[in-house]
């Protein structure tokens, strides 16, 4: 019995052709739909944007795996000029300005909370919540050290708290409200399968 009980996981066809087509779509699918959240974009320098939330419900959804590649084709996408990123943006510019550690850190981002969504972590929604938090973590972390490299490379003289006050404190209440919606929206879309013909699942917790 496979060991990924992701909801992607669960409707991924037997026969092996179709599995990787499907493996493909699901994988493009979240890519456009993270290029998508990302328009909903309001700030600078570091904006806030839907991105955060489609890359952890995308993790949740589809796997570590598939999540990860997800995400890295969205950015490369961005890298080759599609204008996918935050605003618009594309190109190198964009992967090495303000916002870089936070692309790079999406990638990891959704390969951790995928491993914990395979481990039936997005069925309750106490563990939705920690999951969600564990993704921001690491977000955070690689977009704040990012910045704070970047600032003292070009010897602009920011203090911490500055950093903290332009990539940290404008998202806190954003993310909370997006932990909040994914705590809803995961468990309910178990509940759900296990109404329409998944009733094992409804008790199975990995």
């Amino acid at each position: 019995m496979s060991t990924d009980m992701t909801v992607a996981g669960l409707l991924r066809p037997c026969e092996k052709k179709l599995a990787a087509l499907y493996d493909v779509a699901v994988v493009v699918g979240g890519s456009l739909l993270i290029a998508l959240c990302a328009q909903l974009a309001i700030g600078w320098p570091v904006p806030v944007t839907g991105q955060t939330f489609a890359v952890l419900m995308i993790g949740a959804l589809l796997g570590a795996r598939r999540a990860s590649v997800s995400v890295l084709t969205y950015i490369m996408a961005g890298a080759a000029g599609l204008p996918v990123f935050a605003q618009g943006k594309s190109g190198f510019t964009a992967l090495s300005g303000f916002t870089g550690g936070y692309l790079f850190g999406f990638v990891f981002a959704a390969y951790i909370v995928g491993l914990l969504a395979e481990r039936g972590w997005d069925r309750r929604i106490g563990t939705t919540v920690v999951a969600m938090i564990f993704g921001n973590l690491v977000i955070y972390a690689f977009g704040l050290l990012w910045l704070y490299c970047l600032i003292c490379m070009c010897k602009l003289g920011i203090s911490v708290n500055k950093i903290l006050t332009v990539g940290l404190y404008p998202f806190i209440r954003g993310d909370l409200f997006k932990i909040a919606l994914a705590a809803i929206l995961l468990p309910s879309g178990w509940k759900l399968l296990g109404m329409i013909g998944f009733p094992a699942l409804q008790n199975k917790h990995r």
